[in-house]
């Protein structure tokens, strides 16, 4: 609710609670502010015939500020029921920590209402389950990129759409974990890093040990190609920026040839092409290729099995991708899919 001098004494002093806030259009900090107040705002919508959350433009309307003593930007003061003697408001300026205030003066429950998100939020009690051993090999398997921010820092605010969208781009890839932890909040995480300034952006690969064995600082550019780049390299993913798989993704160049041999092969010589194949996949100097490699296995072997399986195989994945209201995560793994199968289906024609 925005005031002016009019409406102010008509609304404030009377027979609800305040709270208020004093600022200045030119103010930055009270521009940081804005969309946490805003958030403070909504989640009192409900209670709006028991509190009142209020704004005033203090530039615009100075003898308000020089009434209740406002000198910087922005001031929040607290107005109990029926009194124009405010208190400052002397809490944390994140709209957790105002609407734990405001709950807490008014005997109130309200909380803010949260969009979905895909980033995964740590505390110091879960950071560490991020790293339990999930490999045979008794390591942990993912690439994990973290935020250390601070609810009140300007360029953690200003990068938070950007890694929502990072998170959004590698949603159900496994091998990839987008996650944040509110270093103030949980200050012993940021001091077990060498956390300093905020965003405070680290890397841990996949391995064996604890978290501090492994991290390292993220060094790279901070827009969102920059992260999505980033992590391609590291962990063999194969995203776009808009979490889309590339037209690659899935594709192992030296198995596309097995394809090639496979698809024009006779009947009878296919099986053979197919024990060669797998014989190379035992000779490849990694996990992110066997895997590749498998797709390319299975294919080969259902073909076998049935002929013309590669061709039904890509028409039905064709209409599964196409539906309205497959998830991300399942649609990226059908492309894939027909990534590969495009390896046996360029030959074929």
């Amino acid at each position: 609710m925005a005031l002016d001098a009019t409406s102010f004494s008509a609304t404030i002093g009377k027979d609800k609670p305040a709270l208020v806030e004093f600022y200045a259009p030119w103010c930055g900090h009270c521009k940081n502010l804005a969309p946490e107040y805003a958030k403070v705002a909504e989640a009192f919508k409900g209670a709006s015939s028991s509190v009142v959350i209020a704004k005033v433009d203090a530039d615009a309307n100075k003898d308000l500020g020089s009434q209740f003593d406002v000198q910087g930007f922005p001031t929040l003061k607290w107005f109990a029921a029926g009194s124009l003697k405010p208190v400052d408001v002397e809490t944390e300026r994140s709209a957790d920590a105002l609407v734990k205030y405001v709950n807490e003066k008014t005997g109130l429950n309200k909380k803010i209402k949260t969009d979905p998100t895909s980033v995964v939020a740590l505390t110091a009690d879960t950071f560490d389950s991020i790293f339990m051993p999930d490999s045979p090999d008794g390591s942990s398997s993912s690439h994990k990129l973290i935020e250390f921010y601070a609810p009140w820092c300007g360029h953690c605010k200003q990068l938070a759409p950007t890694w929502e969208k990072l998170a959004t781009a590698f949603d159900g890839e496994k091998r990839v974990v987008i996650a944040k932890v509110d270093a103030d909040a949980h200050r012993s995480l940021g001091e077990r890093f060498g956390v300093t300034g905020f965003p405070t952006i680290k890397y841990f690969p996949p391995g064996k040990g604890s978290a501090e064995s492994l991290v390292t600082s993220y060094e790279g550019g901070r827009d969102l190609v920059n992260f999505v780049e980033f992590l391609n390299e590291k962990s063999g993913t194969e995203r776009t920026p808009e979490g889309n798989m590339k037209a690659e993704a899935g594709r192992l160049s030296e198995f596309d040839s097995f394809a090639s041999r496979f698809m024009t092969a006779k009947s009878s010589e296919k099986g053979a092409v197919l024990k060669l194949a797998k014989s190379a996949e035992k000779d490849l100097d990694s996990a992110v290729k066997k895997d590749k490699a498998e797709v390319y296995l299975k294919v080969m072997q259902k073909e076998l099995d049935k002929s013309g399986y590669v061709q039904k195989e890509t028409n039905r994945l064709h209409g599964m991708i196409d539906k309205e209201g497959i998830s991300r995560s399942k649609k990226a793994e059908l492309q894939v899919k027909l990534n590969v199968l495009g390896a046996f289906t360029e030959i074929a024609e």
